[in-house]
This record gives C-alpha cells, structure tokens and sequence, in this order.
C-alpha cells in the first residue's frame, strides 16, 4: 500500500519546502534526460575505444615499419600486416581491460591523462611480451616492444587529445553549462570564483550567484543565506552546489546536503586542511562517537619501491643524456661570472632533516650576504621568499631560472637518496622557520625536484595554496600522478609560468 512521504522542515522561516523524488531522477547538467546522458555516455566511452584502437593498431605496424628500416630490410607492407593482425586481437582486448581498469573510460573530467596512458600501455607491453615468450613467438628483436608502446601512446594521445578538443568545441556550441551557486563568505567566495574560472573539463560554468552570511561585495549575485538554500533551489535551476570553506555547524551541513541531494544537485566542497587530513582517515570503532585515525601518508613496502626504483632510472638517464649541456652550462658560468659552477643550498627535507641540494649558481656569489638587505622587498606571501627583478641574480642565471635548467643537477640528490623526481618542493632553512605547525605534514615523505606547485602555477599561488596542493599530492600518490606529473611539468617549465 502507497504511504504519502511528510514534507521536510524548511531550513529556514518562509522558504518553500524542496520538492521531492528520487534523486536518480534529477537533470544531469549534459544534454538533458537520463536516457539522453546514459546514451552519451554509452557514444562517448564508444568513441573513445574505437580511437584507442586505431592508435593501437598505428603504434603496432609503425613499429613494423621502424624495426625493418632500421635493419635495412624491405618494407614488404603486407606481410607487416599480417604480423600486425596476429598480434591485435589479444593485445587490444589486454588494452581495453587495463584501460578500463585504470579509468581511461571514465567521465570527461575524472579521465586520466597522458601519464596515465604511457604507464597503462607498459604494462600491456610487459603481458604483450610475456604472452610471446609463452607462445614462442619470433619477436625478430625485443626492440620491438618499447617502439610500439611509444608509438602507441603518441597515436593514442593525439587522438584523444582531438576527440577532447572537438567534443569541447560541440558542448559549447551547443551551449552546454554546469549552472553552479557557490556558498561562503565574500572572500572565499571570490577566490572560489577565481580558481574555478570558466570551466573544467570543455564544460564551461554558469554562476548562477553566491550564498553566505552577507551579500556586501560579493562578486556574484547574492541569492540569499545559507537558510534560505530550499528557496535558492527552487527559484533557481542549479545543477552543482560548489562549497567554500566556512563555519558551519553539523546541522547546518547535514540540512544542507540533503536539500541538495533531494534536487539531484551534486555537493561539491572546496577542500579545507582539515578535510585533506582527513582523507587517510581510519574509522576507529568507538562507544558514542565515531572515531577517526589519522595515517601518515608515508610510502611503504611495493609503494616505495616502485617510486624508488623509477627515480633512479630516470636520473641515471638525464646524467647520461644532459652531460654535455651540463658541461655548457657549466663553460657558461664560469665565463660570465666568479664563483663556482655549482651552489649547494641548505634545504630542509625528509624527517625535517637539512641537506644540501645542489643547483647550478645562478646568483652572485655575495648573494647569501645580501639577503637581509632585500627582504622588506619579499614579493612572495608568507614563508616564500621571490623577487621578480633580484639584483643577485647574473645574466646567464636569469636564463637558467627562465626554463628551470638550475634545477638539474637535483638527480643527483635523487641518486644519493635525499629527493625523488616529484614531490613536495624542499624549503630553504630562511623558508623553514616561518612555517605553521599543519604545513609540516608535507616533511613525511621526500622532497622532489617538481610537484604540482610546478604545474600549477608555481611562484604566483599563495603558499597556503601551495600547501594543500602538496597535501593532494600526498593523499592520491601513484606512479601514474608521478609520470602525469613529469609530463605536464614540460610544457609548464617552457612557458615559464610564476618562474623567477
């Protein structure tokens, strides 16, 4: 027998309860019904697979191709495919597993990127070649392999990257927007607004105003306050309720979500310190009140020793490879300025325990003596000390600093075991003293010679920003994250963004 559900409380006097449903049954923000998003998803995850395997099959026979022009063979373009075609079906459905599984199908925004796919691809390349050892099958050369995967994720990555671009370019065309209030005093509010920008992942956002304790200055439309969140709601059509940090109490919060959530809108909060402490939080059973322990995010057992092994390989490359630039860049210092070629710098790291880590000079060599005279000049918020025009600064340094090239000599603080490639970025000791207790956290793991403060925005993000990012890092480590991390870490050091 069908019972009538008792209308909800009204958070606050004279709003109008929210209407009721199951919140399945709310409008996602793309394209409509839920039948019209499941059949985007279903074309989107589609086109997705059809793409990877067109650059699976490219990356294979161009391997083919590669392997014999280098030997020097003739380029018999049939029989190359007919090797192709016996290895494709079980390297593509390897492919498509290890894909799924790493979340290269996933929604726009939570897909992975290029890092994701290089380290997806290995790992087929490594069941690729066990396969052909247990079935004894000519490999002709085991060069083969890491040609095809490189090969692979080029073709793939272009073509996901085309796909991303156009599909974005159809969304806003077609006037696709997440319609978006955001919650928090004026000040949070404002940085929220300016973080998020105009949009994430091709779909661009549609502020539809602000909710906080007082409208003065808000750089939104204010709709109301937080009580009056059912009404907001049902004036409004929301698709995501965006929460800035601010003090609300549990009843506050709970009422909130739930008022949302009856609207199919999604709740999504701006991280706080506090909640990106908690995100290794173990559940400790407890009588009246739950408990939470928190994990030091330290990498252990198979953890560490993936990233550790992966460091020491990729330095002992750069050496390899970056010793007659280091011997130009070395010529150049010396020629253009006194002082020795290197600057080993006083750096606090693991354990908050000081190393020295070592860079090409790019100062003067009275630099460390001139450092109390230019500090009412800081330039950087809290601990940071920046200048963007430092007089100690030499010509040749400022070319270094321009494309980071003073960082490399850090591998071999990344060989001798005092930094990792990615991680939080070591504080000078003058850095150090200034910090707040609940920065120290980032001190649990080694420092690294680039993290996400490289990529994502570098000197010109507050340090308090700088820090969650650091924190981020620490909670959602892989070997992928470090990969993504070393590529993206490229383009951000060559455009030159917050260096100086």
């Amino acid at each position: 027998m069908a019972t009538e559900e008792a209308p909800i409380e009204p958070v606050g006097e004279g709003a109008a309860p929210p209407a009721l449903g199951d919140i399945r049954s709310g409008r996602p923000y793309v394209l409509g019904s839920p039948l019209t998003a499941l059949l985007r998803r279903t074309i989107s995850i589609g086109s997705l697979i059809m793409l990877d395997l067109c650059g699976l099959t490219l990356g294979l026979y161009a391997a083919f191709v590669l392997r014999s022009l280098y030997y020097r063979h003739e380029v018999l373009w049939g029989v190359l495919w007919n090797a192709e075609t016996t290895w494709l079906p079980f390297l593509a459905l390897v492919m498509l597993l290890v894909f799924w599984r790493a979340g290269l199908y996933a929604e726009r925004e939570r897909r992975g990127g290029g890092g994701r796919i290089l380290g997806s691809l290995v790992l087929v390349g490594l069941v690729g070649v066990v396969y052909g050892i247990g079935t004894n099958r000519d490999f002709g050369t085991y060069g083969l392999a890491p040609t095809a995967i490189v090969n692979t994720a080029f073709f793939i990555g272009l073509l996901r990257t085309s796909y991303d671009i156009v599909t974005g370019d159809l969304l806003r065309l077609a006037g696709v927007r997440r319609r978006a209030v955001l919650v928090g005093d004026r000040e949070r509010v404002s940085h929220l607004r300016r973080v998020l920008g105009e949009g994430r992942s091709g779909i661009r956002y549609e502020f539809v105003g602000a909710i906080g304790p007082s409208g003065d200055g808000m750089p939104l439309a204010f709709l109301g306050r937080l009580a009056e969140l059912p009404r907001v709601m049902s004036e409004h059509d929301v698709d995501e309720l965006i929460v800035a940090e601010m003090d609300f109490d549990d009843r506050e919060l709970l009422e909130m979500v739930d008022h949302a959530h009856r609207r199919g809108v999604r709740v999504r909060v701006a991280p706080t310190t506090t909640e990106l402490l908690t995100q290794r939080a173990d559940y400790i059973p407890g009588q009246g009140v739950p408990l939470f322990e928190l994990r030091p995010p330290a990498f252990v057992g198979t953890d560490w020793a993936v990233k550790r092994t992966f460091d020491v390989l990729v330095s002992v490359l750069v050496v390899s490879l970056g010793l007659p630039f280091w011997l130009a860049i070395a010529a150049a210092i010396k020629l253009t300025s006194s002082g020795p070629v290197f600057y080993r710098d006083r750096r606090i790291g693991l354990s908050e325990r000081e190393f020295l880590m070592f860079k090409f000079r790019t100062m003067s060599a009275d630099a460390a003596a001139r450092q109390g005279d230019l500090e009412t000049a800081n330039e950087a918020p809290g601990p940071l000390f920046k200048l963007r025009r430092d007089p100690r600064v030499t010509p040749v340094g400022a070319l270094l600093r321009r494309f980071s090239l003073d960082e490399a000599p850090q591998v071999l603080n990344v060989l001798r075991g005092e930094m990792s490639l990615v991680g939080p970025r070591p504080l000078p000791i003058r850095d150090y003293k200034l910090l707040e207790d609940w920065h120290r956290k980032r001190y649990l793991v080694l420092p690294g010679m680039t993290g996400l403060w490289q990529i994502a925005g570098r000197s010109d993000l507050g340090f308090d920003d700088l820090v969650r990012l650091d924190f981020y890092y620490l909670e959602n480590w892989s070997i992928w994250l470090d990969i993504s991390i070393l590529l993206r870490t490229i383009p951000a050091v060559l455009a030159g963004r917050g260096a100086y």
